[in-house]
C-alpha cells in the first residue's frame, strides 16, 4: 500500500502537479513514446494520470483543456483519443449495463471452478503471484500488485498471455486487475478484457507477440517460444441490444439537501456551484465492492484518501460530513438522521456505486435521489453506439462543445 500511495498520492495537489509535468509532453513526445513500457520507474512516455481521472480528482474536461491550452487538436491527437477512449467505454457500457452484470455472474462461476479444479487453481495462483515461467508476465503481475499501476500496452500483453497462453478465463484476469489497479474501472477494464478475448468486437482478438514485446520494452523482455501462436475468440454471449441512455437529473436547490460523495466523482464543485447547499454529506467508498474476492488495501485507501482531500478542500460547503458504510440501509439511516428532503449526487456510471444507489432507491421512505450528469458525459456518451472509430469521428465536435462549456463557465 505504501508504494502505491507514494507513487500516486491521493490528493488534488498531486494530481495537478502530475498534469503540469505531463502537458508539455502531450504532443509529439506522447505519440512517439506512448507504446514503450520501460519498467515501473520509467513510464515517462505516458501521462500516469489515470488514477486521478478514474475518481475525477481530475476531470477529463480539465485534462483536455490543459492539453489544448498548449497544443492544437491535431498535435495532441493521440493523447486526446486516449482520453476519449475512457469516455467511450463508459458510454458504451451505460447503454448496455447487462454486460457488467453478466461479467459478475460469469466471474463467480469462474471463482467456483477455481475452488474445484486443481489445475485451474494452480495456473490462476501462479498468474496472480507472478510465478509462471514467463518472465515478462511475472514482472507485470508483481508491478501491478506492488504499485497499483501497469502501462497500458503491458495490460494488453498481460491480458493476451493470461487468456491465450495460460488458458485462464478472462473474467478472472479482469478481476485481478480490478482488485489491484488504482484506476480500475468497471467500463474500461471489463470491455478491454472482452476486446482482447474477442467478445467486445466479435471475432477480433489481440495476440501478444514476442517481436512486439521485445520492441516496445527495448529488449528488456523477449519471451521466445513461450507465447501462444494464435488467439481464437473466446466463446461468449452476443453483445446485448443498446438501451436508451438514462437522462441525468437536474440539480434542484432545497433547504434539506444531502450530498452523496462517491468514489466515481470526487469533484463536487459543479454541484455546489449549481446552487446545492447540503446540510450533510455522506462519503461512500465502494472500491471493495469491485470484486467478490479481497481487494488490495491500496485500492480502497486511495479512494478514501482522495475523499479526505475533497472534504478538506470543500469542508465549509459540505455541511455535516460522515463516512458512511456503502450499503443501502446505512445510507437510509443517514438520510433519516438528517431528515433530508432530497439526496443529490454526481451521476453514478455502471458499477458498484450505481448498484448501491439503485438498491437505495428501492427502499421505503427514502427521499428523492437526483443523479446529476456532467455536460461532458451528456455530450459524449450518446455517441458510443458502435465501435470506437465511429465515435472518434465525433471528437472534433465534442472538443468544440468543450470550448463552449469553458466559455460559458
Amino acid at each position: 500500500m505504501t508504494q502505491a500511495l507514494t507513487r500516486f498520492p491521493p490528493t488534488r495537489t498531486a494530481a495537478l502537479e502530475a498534469l503540469q509535468r505531463f502537458v508539455p509532453h502531450a504532443g509529439r513526445d506522447y505519440a512517439a513514446r506512448r507504446n514503450y513500457d520501460l519498467g515501473r520507474d520509467a513510464h515517462q512516455g505516458v501521462s500516469q494520470l489515470s488514477p486521478y481521472i478514474r475518481c475525477r480528482l481530475l476531470t477529463e474536461q480539465e485534462v483536455l483543456e490543459a492539453v489544448l491550452g498548449r497544443f492544437s487538436p491535431a498535435s495532441a491527437e493521440k493523447f486526446i483519443q486516449e482520453v476519449y477512449w475512457r469516455t467511450y467505454w463508459k458510454g458504451w457500457l451505460e447503454m448496455r449495463p447487462t454486460v457488467w452484470t453478466r461479467y459478475q455472474a460469469d466471474l463467480r462461476r469462474a471463482i467456483d471452478d477455481v475452488q474445484t479444479q486443481a489445475g485451474l487453481r494452480d495456473r490462476w495462483e501462479a498468474a496472480c503471484t507472478g510465478t509462471t515461467e514467463i518472465e515478462c508476465f511475472n514482472a507485470w503481475a508483481q508491478e501491478l500488485v506492488e504499485t497499483g499501476y501497469l502501462h497500458n500496452h503491458a495490460r494488453m500483453w498481460f491480458a493476451s498471455i493470461w487468456i491465450f497462453t495460460l488458458q485462464l478465463p478472462w473474467e478472472l484476469g479482469a478481476d485481478f486487475f480490478l482488485r489491484h489497479l488504482l484506476d480500475g474501472d468497471p467500463a474500461s477494464n471489463t470491455l478491454g478484457w472482452r476486446w482482447v478475448a474477442g467478445q467486445q468486437t466479435p471475432g477480433k482478438t489481440y495476440l501478444a507477440r514476442t517481436s512486439n514485446i521485445s520492441k516496445y520494452t527495448e529488449g528488456r523482455f523477449a519471451p521466445k517460444w513461450q507465447l501462444a501462436g494464435e488467439a481464437p475468440p473466446v466463446p461468449g454471449a452476443p453483445n446485448p441490444d443498446r438501451q436508451p441512455l438514462r437522462p441525468g437529473d437536474t440539480a434542484v436547490p432545497s433547504p434539506k439537501t444531502g450530498l452523496l460523495l462517491h468514489d466515481d466523482d470526487l469533484s463536487p464543485g459543479f454541484l455546489l456551484d449549481a446552487g446545492i447547499t447540503p446540510i450533510a454529506t455522506a462519503c461512500i467508498n465502494t472500491r471493495t465492492n469491485l470484486s467478490p474476492l479481497q481487494v488490495a488495501a491500496h485500492v480502497a485507501a486511495f479512494a478514501g484518501g482522495a475523499q479526505e482531500d475533497v472534504v478538506a478542500r470543500y469542508g465549509d460547503r459540505l455541511g455535516d460530513v460522515a463516512m458512511v458504510d456503502p450499503t443501502a440501509d446505512a445510507l437510509r439511516m443517514w438520510a433519516d438522521a438528517h431528515r433530508l428532503d432530497q439526496i443529490v449526487t454526481a451521476d453514478t456510471p455502471t458499477g458498484p456505486n450505481a448498484t448501491l444507489v439503485s438498491d437505495l432507491m428501492r427502499l421505503d421512505n427514502v427521499p428523492p435521489i437526483r443523479r446529476v450528469r456532467r455536460s461532458y458525459d451528456d455530450d459524449a456518451w450518446p455517441h458510443a453506439t458502435h465501435g470506437f472509430f465511429r465515435f472518434k469521428d465525433k471528437i472534433p465536435a465534442l472538443l468544440g462543445q468543450l470550448r463552449g462549456m469553458r466559455a460559458a463557465g
